[in-house]
């Protein structure tokens, strides 16, 4: 296909497909690792949407220490995936090992993003709604507070203001900077 009039909407639609679902099938290894509410609406909703898919690897990937490796894996294939459709699409090159290579740094990103705008989203709605009871709200805060405990530990709240969030985010974005290029050049000079 090269570069023609199509191909960077197909690019696009791939991003969007391939991306939401790698971001659900995440969400869904994330939320067991923090042991969220399985009963919540969005956790049954995650739990629905990846099962087909999920439920056949899982015969041939076993969980290792509690934790569902099966998922793990399904989403870094689906990024793979992605990327050689881009690669196909963008350049007509079928190139299976980068897709397979550069999908772990990108696995990796797509993990701190996720903790990254969570933090994010759960601040703002402290500001605009707080007290809320809402089934995102509450796998949010599942997902968050990991990563928060340790940080308000490390900065209590000084008067009535939660400082901690901020801390946390300028250490998610710190590690993506030093960890994603380096992942990203590993991956290409393996190729």
């Amino acid at each position: 296909m090269g570069s023609g009039y199509l191909s960077t909407p197909l690019i696009f639609l791939v991003q969007v497909v391939f991306g939401l679902y790698a971001l659900i099938v995440m969400l869904r290894f994330l939320l067991q690792w923090v042991r969220a509410d399985f009963y919540n609406p969005v956790s049954q909703f995650i739990v629905k949407a990846t099962s087909p898919v999920l439920n056949p690897l899982r015969r041939i990937i076993p969980g290792v220490g509690g934790k569902d490796i099966a998922s793990l894996v399904l989403a870094w294939l689906v990024l793979a995936l992605q990327g050689l459709l881009i690669l196909a699409i963008g350049r007509s090159v079928f190139a299976p090992l980068a897709a397979l290579l550069l999908a772990i740094p990108d696995l990796v990103e797509l993990t701190i993003n996720i903790f990254l705008y969570s933090i994010l989203i759960v601040v703002v709605i402290s500001w605009v709604n707080p007290g809320s009871h809402n089934p995102a709200v509450a796998i949010l805060y599942s997902l968050t507070e990991p990563v928060m405990r340790p940080a308000r530990r490390l900065l209590p709240p000084m008067g009535g203001l939660d400082l901690s969030p901020m801390l946390v985010m300028i250490g998610l974005v710190l590690l993506k900077m030093l960890l994603i290029p380096p992942l990203k050049a590993l991956a290409v000079s393996l190729l």
